[in-house]
């Protein structure tokens, strides 16, 4: 039996792999778990589980959660202090690590030199920091097994075959509920429009990250560390139908696909389970009823933030941190209605524009680039609203 931790809990990719758990009660035992605002769900997911120790952002938080969950032993941490020492439990076998943004990237440091096996669903980390966390990883001996559809898919698809042998990458992306809108379109997006993904239930950051194709584009960057492949050699096909999640082609001109319906779960189950497959309840996938699967490449004109991404995989250093910060504070002022859909990718490009790349960047650089990204989007949001 796995035992498991689980950061970011109450978000759509901890809540899935709760499901998981719960369907193989004899494979899985949940040791820990934490989350950031939703105490009640939370505290429901401790009574169902029952896990040692469980973790909150604030102490207000934990003093709800401890009132919420009575009489539980499960101790409760908060604060950043205690969502790391949760995620270091010497319990655990595996840490999933799907804590939303930047804000992931310590919590599965702890995991890493707690010497824990590291399932990761938080592509910001590899983002922001991935030459440190995949060269702390190595030292200590752990695996990390990506979690994300597409880097599952190629994970899977590179199972036994030899690295010298691959040509390149593939990563492939809905496209987004606004692919097919002009400009003139892409002005007017709403909120609530931009939250109505065609194909996925996510959080909200990831779903307006999916609309504007960031997301895409952080993935490339994971892409390139979870793999050691370089940007250059991986590209991106908008596949609007979500079946084929990414490809591999081989140096023969061989290209290797991974299919599957549109649910997190397969690739969750996958990653707690490796090496071994378990099975699921999920409808199978009929490829007699999808009628046809279409490709096409990205418009990098209307969609600039996937351009952005490259630029900043392609520069290295402190840069996908800066890039990663922008978007993230960008993509809140949307959500708060602050600004427009199409006012993402300039607030990101100015702020890059202004950070200095630190080459070979420690933690502390990071971090510190991380800040100030943060505060430069929030001048330049500020300055885009005095017009």
């Amino acid at each position: 039996m796995k035992k498991i931790t689980i950061l970011g809990a109450t978000g759509s990719i901890g809540i899935g792999a709760l499901d998981v758990v719960a369907k193989n009660p004899k494979k899985f035992k949940v040791v820990a778990l934490t989350a950031g605002g939703n105490i009640k769900e939370l505290a429901r997911q401790i009574a169902l589980f029952k896990p040692s120790v469980a973790a909150c952002a604030t102490k207000q938080a934990a003093g709800e959660l401890k009132r919420l969950t009575g009489n539980s032993r499960t101790r409760i941490l908060y604060g950043a202090s205690g969502i790391e020492e949760a995620a270091a439990s010497p319990r655990a076998d595996i840490v999933l690590s799907a804590i939303s943004g930047a804000a992931g990237l310590k919590p599965t440091l702890a995991a890493i030199e707690a010497g824990k096996t590291i399932a990761l669903a938080n592509k910001e980390t590899l983002v922001a920091a991935g030459q440190i966390v995949t060269r702390r990883a190595k030292k200590k001996k752990v695996m990390i097994l990506p979690v994300d559809s597409e880097h599952s898919a190629i994970f899977q698809c590179l199972s036994g075959q030899k690295k010298n042998l691959l040509k390149r990458l593939i990563l492939t992306a809905s496209g987004g509920p606004f692919y097919n809108l002009t400009q003139a379109g892409l002005k007017k997006v709403t909120v609530a429009q931009a939250l109505r993904h065609p194909r996925w239930k996510m959080g909200k950051k990831i779903t307006v990250d999916s609309a504007s194709l960031m997301n895409k584009g952080l993935e490339v960057i994971e892409a390139r560390w979870l793999f050691d492949v370089d940007i250059s050699r991986i590209d991106v096909l908008i596949h609007p139908q979500s079946v084929v999640h990414s490809l591999v082609e081989m140096i023969d001109g061989s290209v290797l696909a991974q299919l599957g319906i549109a649910d997190m779960r397969i690739a969750i189950a996958y990653a707690l389970a490796y090496p071994q497959r378990i099975q699921n309840d999920l409808p199978a996938l009929d490829l007699s009823k999808e009628g046809r699967l279409d490709f096409y490449p990205p418009d990098l004109r209307r969609f600039p933030c996937l351009e952005l991404a490259f630029e900043a995989g392609r520069r290295g250093g402190a840069v996908p941190a800066v890039m990663n910060a922008a978007n993230e504070i960008a993509v809140g002022a949307f959500l708060e209605e602050k600004i427009r859909f199409v006012d993402l990718p300039d607030i990101i490009a100015r702020v890059m524009s202004r950070c200095p790349a630190v080459k070979n960047p420690s933690l502390a650089d990071v971090l510190a680039a991380d800040g100030e990204a943060r505060r430069q989007a929030n001048q330049a949001i500020e300055q885009m609203k005095r017009g």
